[in-house]
């Protein structure tokens, strides 16, 4: 399906129509955003503190012999992040902690607090047949790469049809 015929204002698809003023529709928009955040609960967290996606962002790429997985990692280090392969899905657990501070925490005052912190899982399928002894993973600057030797094809073989006895 052409992306642009899911646009239905001056989207370059034929049609005459114009883009109405942007203040038409701005209070409803505004209203329906509202919504959406008070009924999902990502507004505010708890303490007015906006809630922030631990789930890191990924790109999985492959060639002939290989997938590759990079996925954003920043303020994680090597021993924070699980990876295991089961039933063909690859997942990647890792877990941001607190930074532990020094002083007296108990006179900080926060004036904003956007940082998440917490547990996150990611899986992806991968195709069967993959030896997960032949998977690396590595680390640097925040970003897990993940490579990903593709298993050999079976070939075909021909079975020989014999007469019955």
């Amino acid at each position: 399906m052409n992306l642009r015929a899911l646009m239905p204002f001056g989207s370059g698809n034929g049609g005459t129509r114009t883009q109405p003023p942007a203040h038409l529709f701005g209070s409803l928009h505004r209203e329906v955003d509202r919504l959406f955040e008070d009924f999902t609960g990502n507004a505010l967290g708890p303490f007015g503190q906006a809630q922030v996606n631990l789930v890191p962002s990924i790109d999985v790429s492959e060639t002939d012999k290989e997938i590759v997985i990079t996925a954003e990692m920043p303020g994680l280090e090597r021993k924070d992040i699980d990876i295991s392969l089961a039933d063909d899905v690859l997942t990647i657990r890792g877990e941001k902690k607190i930074e532990k501070q020094e002083g007296d925490e108990k006179n900080r005052n926060y004036h904003v607090a956007e940082r998440g912190y917490g547990v996150f899982l990611r899986g992806i399928q991968l195709p069967s047949g993959i030896d997960p002894s032949s998977i690396e993973a590595t680390m640097s600057k925040g970003v897990l790469r993940i490579t990903i030797p593709k298993p050999e094809k079976a070939e075909p073989k021909k079975i020989e049809v014999k007469d019955a006895a």
